[in-house]
């Protein structure tokens, strides 16, 4: 399975996957070092790399030619994006953008907090268009002019649309990871990590990354990427706004039953 970095702890602890056998995995050691002891699964001893990538909004600037660096493009939309702008129906990433724009904690427990995200993501949806996903299609052909949505996504966009572009929210923005684990109940084990294995090489690990247009965890990866990918703005991201990438944690179940809520309140 290929779970985010916030279900692994959750799916673990529930005997839903494994720790794995690091003996039957050689290029583990391809781990590149700053993805190996990450907060979800210190030493990956779980899990193992797939794709990474950000949380952010992407802009048709044929459409909209103002700031795109900023939340409010979905949660605040300047008149040019009034009824065209589309929010991917991903809670997680909705709230949480929604937390950082009003300028709380990821998975708050804060009432006052969560009361201020469910009153502008409720305030915001009259101006959406809709509540979808496709937005590599959807907005390479116009039919969108600006979307919540995934880096990798954008810049498949982009590459057919060179008015699209991929803003990082000055408020802050949600990275993720997605790993490869291996569930308790698998029934083709060693095949599994055949799997796991290959996909740890780095040329291959590229392959995967040309192709979704997503960034990888391996090390060396990089001498077999695409020439448009070494410095794509969706995918090395600016450094004015690394620091403001967060990864989601963990969420409580408080926190969980309260995002749950104003979900359910937004989808109705």
């Amino acid at each position: 399975m290929v779970p985010s970095n916030s279900f692994i702890p959750i799916f673990l602890e529930k005997g839903l996957i494994v720790p794995l056998d690091l003996s039957k995995l050689p290029n583990h050691k391809n781990i590149a070092p700053e993805w190996m002891d990450v907060s979800w699964d210190p030493g990956r001893k779980v899990s193992v790399p797939w794709q990474w990538g950000s949380t952010g909004v992407g802009v048709n600037t044929s459409v909209y030619t103002g700031d795109i660096n900023t939340s409010s493009i979905f949660l605040d939309p300047p008149p040019d994006l009034v009824g065209k702008v589309n929010v991917t129906p991903e809670m997680m990433d909705a709230i949480s953008m929604a937390t950082l724009y009003v300028g709380g904690e990821l998975c708050t427990e804060d009432t006052e907090v969560l009361k201020k995200v469910r009153d502008v993501l409720m305030a915001a949806k009259p101006s959406w268009m809709s509540m979808d996903y496709g937005m590599e299609d959807k907005m390479a052909t116009n039919d969108v002019a600006a979307s919540m949505y995934w880096n990798g996504a954008i810049m498949r966009a982009r590459l057919k649309n060179p008015d699209v572009k991929f803003g990082y929210p000055k408020e802050g923005y949600v990275l993720f990871m997605d790993s490869v684990a291996l569930l308790s109940d698998a029934k083709n084990v060693e095949e599994a990590y055949k799997f796991m294995d290959f996909i740890m090489l780095p040329e291959n690990a590229a392959m995967l990354s040309a192709f979704a247009r997503y960034g990888n965890g391996i090390a060396g990866s990089e001498a077999f990427m695409p020439d448009d990918m070494k410095t794509a703005p969706e995918v090395v991201i600016p450094q004015e706004f690394v620091a403001l990438g967060q990864f989601i944690p963990t969420c409580s179940a408080k926190a969980q039953e309260y995002y749950t809520a104003i979900w359910t309140e937004l989808m109705k």
